[in-house]
C-alpha cells in the first residue's frame, strides 16, 4: 500500500522551489506531478500582458459530475529580503522544534500542501467515483500584478465549459490561533490622486501667488469631514487614509506651483466604485471654494463582495470546530485576495494558517497547524461529497 506524503512533507517541497513572483520555480511542476499521479487531468497554461511578465498557472480537474468544489490558491512568494537574517534558509524547508521555516510556509505553500494533503488522502479513500469533481486553480502571480494569474486561468476555464459550485481558498485568515476566522468576503480598494494648482511666487507678495497648500487641506479635510458609512452586519465601516501629501518644494521662499495628495479606501459592499467616485466628487466640489484641481482614480479590480452565510459556510464552519474546538468568526477584514475574481464564478470562503509570520523574515509554521488544517480540508471534501449520496447515484 502506497503511504500519502504528508502535508509537511509537501510544504517542504514545495518551499524549496524558489517562486518568487513570477518565477514558476518548480512549484507548479511540484503540484502537477502529485495531482497527475492521483488522477487529475492537468494543465498549466502561461498568460501574457503588455509591461507585465508572462507567468505559468496551474489548472487540473478530476471527476465531470457535479457538484464540483475548487479550490484555490497561489504558489508564487514575496521576495525573502536578507537571506542572512533568516534563522534557517528562506528556501531550506527546515524544521526545527516542532516548527517549519521558509519563505511560503504560511503565504500560501502552507496551506497548498493541506489541500493537497487532504485531496490525496480523500481519493485514496473514495476512488475516482466519490459523487463529484474537485478543481484546483492554482496561480503564480498572487503576489505580483495580479494580471496573469487568477483573472485569466479564471477566464480561461469557464470558456472550455468548466463550471464550479463552490471555492474553497486557502489564503491564511486566523489572527492567532487556528480556528478563529473564516472570510466570507472582503472590502474594495480604491487609490484617488487628488492634484491642487496654484499659482507660484514669492512669500513676501503672497497677493501675486495663490498657494496650493491650503486649498489642499481644505479639500482633504472635506474628505474625511464625515463617515462614509457606519458599516453593515457583516462589513467595518469604509474607511479613507490620505498616505501621503506631497509639494517637493526645495524653496522656503517660493509659495509653489501645486501640492498633490494620495489617498486609499477600503470600502464596504454599500459602495460601488461609480457611487463611491460620485461621492467624492460631491465632496471635493462642496469644498473648492474657487480652488482649481484635480482628482485622478487609479483603476482598480479591488471590489467589495460577500459571500453570504449558507450551508456550504456551514460545512467548513462545522469541520472547524471539530478540529480545533473554535467556532469560526466570519469576518470580511484584511486586504485584497484573488477571491475578488472568483466570486464571479462561485460562492468563495477563504480559510486557512494563522498569517501572523506571513511576508516576514523566519516565515514559519507548527508542524501541528499543516496537520489540523489537512484534517479540517479533509472533513469539508468528506462533509461536501457524503458517501451515502455517492452510492446512490445511477450508474
Amino acid at each position: 500500500m502506497t503511504t500519502l506524503p504528508s502535508p509537511l512533507a509537501l510544504a517542504r517541497d514545495l518551499i524549496r522551489c524558489p517562486s518568487v513572483t513570477p518565477a514558476e520555480g518548480g512549484a507548479l511542476a511540484c503540484l502537477a506531478g502529485h495531482l497527475a499521479a492521483a488522477g487529475f487531468s492537468v494543465e498549466r497554461p502561461v498568460f501574457s500582458e503588455p509591461g507585465t511578465p508572462d507567468v505559468e498557472n496551474l489548472y487540473a480537474r478530476i471527476g465531470r459530475a457535479g457538484p464540483c468544489l475548487l479550490l484555490a490558491g497561489h504558489t508564487d512568494v514575496v521576495p525573502p529580503g536578507e537571506t542572512g537574517a533568516w534563522r534557517h534558509g528562506p528556501f531550506d524547508g527546515a524544521v526545527a522544534d516542532g516548527v517549519l521555516y521558509g519563505r511560503g510556509a504560511v503565504d500560501m505553500k502552507g496551506g497548498i500542501a493541506c489541500l493537497l494533503a487532504a485531496v490525496l488522502g480523500f481519493l485514496a479513500a473514495r476512488g475516482p467515483d466519490f459523487g463529484g469533481s474537485i478543481a484546483f486553480l492554482i496561480t503564480g502571480d498572487e503576489e505580483g500584478p495580479a494580471v496573469n494569474g487568477t483573472p485569466k486561468l479564471l477566464d480561461w476555464a469557464l470558456a472550455r465549459g468548466e463550471r464550479f459550485d463552490h471555492c474553497l481558498l486557502g489564503e491564511p485568515t486566523n489572527p492567532d490561533r487556528l480556528g478563529e476566522m473564516i472570510k466570507i468576503g472582503r472590502r474594495g480598494s480604491l487609490t484617488g490622486d487628488l492634484t491642487v494648482h496654484g499659482i507660484q511666487g514669492h512669500v513676501a507678495y503672497p497677493h501675486r501667488a495663490d498657494n496650493p497648500i491650503p486649498h489642499l487641506l481644505r479639500l482633504a479635510g472635506a474628505l474625511l469631514a464625515a463617515p462614509l458609512d457606519a458599516g453593515t452586519a457583516h462589513f467595518d465601516a469604509s474607511n479613507l487614509e490620505f498616505t501621503t501629501l506631497d509639494v517637493g518644494n526645495p524653496s522656503t521662499n517660493v509659495i509653489p506651483a501645486s501640492a498633490r495628495g494620495t489617498f486609499n479606501i477600503r470600502f464596504n459592499d454599500l459602495w460601488t466604485l461609480a457611487s463611491l467616485a460620485d461621492e467624492l466628487r460631491r465632496r471635493l466640489a462642496g469644498a473648492a471654494d474657487g480652488a482649481r484641481y484635480d482628482l485622478a482614480l487609479r483603476p482598480t479590480n479591488a471590489v467589495a463582495f460577500l459571500t453570504r452565510p449558507d450551508a456550504f459556510v456551514e460545512r467548513v464552519a462545522d469541520a472547524i470546530a471539530a478540529e480545533t474546538g473554535l467556532r469560526p468568526v466570519l469576518s470580511t477584514t484584511g486586504g485584497t485576495s484573488d477571491a475578488r475574481f472568483i466570486k464571479d464564478a462561485c460562492p468563495v470562503i477563504e480559510f486557512g494558517l494563522v498569517g501572523q509570520t506571513m511576508h516576514q523574515i523566519d516565515e514559519c509554521v507548527p508542524v501541528a497547524d499543516l496537520d489540523r488544517l489537512a484534517a479540517i480540508y479533509r472533513r469539508v471534501l468528506d462533509a461536501y461529497f457524503p458517501a451515502d449520496a455517492a452510492l446512490q447515484k445511477p450508474a
